[in-house]
């Protein structure tokens, strides 16, 4: 999404009335506004939903066109229709951001068939899905696709077997997507969350000592905000990554890299 400054611009968000959605959608339109340009953006759910209004209202209220929109993309056609209804709605489209994922935590060698079989059809396949049904759209508005993945596809996350393993595939995907459609003007990235404090993660967090272990983790020293992945998201939809394609953005404070510096014991100086 590179368009000059005064430009509307037009974004499909997945999975935006969750945390880290709600707040790329407000981050999107609190840049574009600085920036003097309007903003458009379709605000898509699994379904209709109070949350879904609720943030409609609140984007619009900001100053952005903004329209609620369902569907569930573990069904290859609703994720066309999905396409097709924001690229109606909103007049075509210069970004596609895929939020949307689930878990189904469970060691590969206890989960199901059927958790496998969601796992992968949201994360992963209805991201090539989306990025296919979009491609006429982002080809005539060099556009950019970002997907939210997570550093349990960049390493093994025991007990999140067909978690780690579809999001691992996804960032393969947009890489290949980035190679295959440079040469339509399109850029494909990925970013990869570390620990974030969501609404869904909120519970873990209610526990004082784990929470003390966990930020002790990072060296940071903080556990993430949605907000932290938001920027990193809108800042490769942005003209300032337009010479970024086809990479993986892990926003963690450090802590997938600090691993050797966990091991007990130091070599002899």
């Amino acid at each position: 999404m590179q368009p000059a400054t005064g430009k509307r611009r037009r974004v499909l968000v997945t999975g935006a009335s969750g945390g880290i959605g709600r707040a790329i959608c407000h981050t999107l339109v609190r840049r574009a506004l600085q920036d003097g340009s309007p903003i458009a953006i379709a605000a898509a759910g699994s379904h209709k939903s109070a949350s879904l209004d609720a943030l409609v209202g609140e984007l619009r209220a900001a100053g952005a066109e903004a329209f609620p929109l369902a569907a569930d993309l573990a069904d290859p056609d609703d994720c066309a229709r999905l396409v097709a209804n924001a690229g109606d709605a909103l007049g075509g489209l210069d970004g596609l951001v895929c939020n949307a994922g689930i878990t189904a935590p469970a060691a590969l060698a206890d989960g199901s068939l059927d958790d496998w079989t969601r796992t992968f059809d949201i994360n992963t396949r209805a991201v090539w899905l989306l990025a296919r049904a979009a491609r006429a759209h982002l080809a005539k508005a060099g556009g950019t696709i970002v997907a939210v993945s997570s550093m349990s596809g960049t390493f093994p996350h025991p007990g999140y077997g067909a978690y780690s393993a579809a999001k691992a595939a996804l960032s393969m995907l947009c890489r290949q997507l980035a190679q295959e459609w440079a040469a339509h003007g399109i850029r494909v990235n990925t970013v990869s969350p570390g620990m974030i404090r969501t609404p869904l993660t909120e519970s873990l967090y209610h526990d004082p000592e784990v929470e003390r272990l966990r930020t002790e983790l990072v060296p940071l020293a903080r556990i993430g905000r949605p907000e932290d992945i938001a920027e990193a998201v809108a800042w490769l939809l942005g003209p300032a990554s337009s010479y970024v394609t086809g990479q993986d953005l892990r926003v963690d404070g450090g802590l997938c890299d600090r691993l050797l510096g966990t091991i007990p014991g130091r070599a002899a100086s």
